[in-house]
């Protein structure tokens, strides 16, 4: 799909008459971090939007991203979602959009639904950040070590962005990684998104502590709070039947979708 000039792949599963969930990927991943939860959700009733944002998994690379702000991401998403005929205002439980968002992809969904809260229905974060805490430094550098020295890690990187997994890990850790990152909190426009919202975090999450998403939590004023315990960071990946279950019996209690 050609969204503001370049070129990303988009999947889109099961009928347009649904409600529609949109997962966004984490910063290293792709929609392959997602393939346990697609099949799951169109099962019960709801179309599936995933997609490989720009300089990522199929879509066209990239020469640089604009984290922590995710400006372009934010462009993409917005024509993503008009492209997929989900432009109408959430007037209903049936319009708009669920956004499901892993760690940068949970941050993206953040800002979107602050800034186009009329084309977000639900929001559901996980492990998504809104500040560097210090322990994140050393956690970044961590990452950085295991691309350079773990063959298993490469591999993975390589199944799911091909040839290019080496810019596209560049491109993350250059982007999270320079000096005015350091000081971005985002905190302050928290208070603005209105729709309801899940907060989820492992409670042993690697790369950040449980307060990250208590401070999401309270900063949304209709949020819920699910720190799960002995999770880490990829709760989604890790553990897809918990992750899957309180998420589709959040999501049933909002819409009326057979089976969920």
């Amino acid at each position: 799909m050609k969204i503001n000039g370049h070129n990303l792949h988009v999947e889109v599963h099961g009928s347009d008459e649904n409600p529609s969930v949109v997962f966004l990927h984490h910063g290293l991943g792709s929609t392959r971090a997602w393939r346990s939860q697609v099949p799951a959700f169109v099962e019960v009733g709801y179309r599936v939007i995933a997609y490989d944002r720009w300089g990522y998994g199929q879509s066209e690379s990239r020469p640089h991203l604009d984290v922590p702000g995710f400006k372009d991401d934010l462009a993409d998403l917005h024509s993503i979602l008009a492209t997929c005929n989900l432009q109408q205002p959430a007037l209903s439980k049936s319009k708009g959009a669920t956004l499901v968002g892993h760690s940068d992809g949970g941050t993206l969904a953040l800002y979107f639904a602050e800034k186009y809260p009329d084309m977000v229905t639900f929001l559901v974060t996980v492990a998504a950040h809104i500040y560097l805490e210090p322990k994140m430094g050393p956690g970044i550098l961590g990452i950085k070590a295991a691309f350079e020295h773990d063959d298993r890690f490469r591999r993975g990187m390589q199944r799911a962005h091909g040839e290019k997994f080496e810019p596209v890990f560049s491109n993350w850790f250059d982007g999270w990684h320079k000096p005015e990152a350091m000081d971005w909190d985002m905190r302050p426009l928290l208070t603005r998104i209105a729709c309801p919202a899940l907060v989820i975090q492992g409670e042993d999450d690697e790369h950040a502590t449980p307060q990250h998403a208590i401070d999401i939590a309270e900063s949304i004023p209709d949020a819920e709070l699910w720190i799960e315990p002995g999770a880490g960071h990829m709760l989604p990946q890790d553990q897809p039947e918990i992750f899957n279950t309180r998420l589709l019996r959040y999501l049933s209690a909002m819409y009326e979708v057979r089976g969920a």
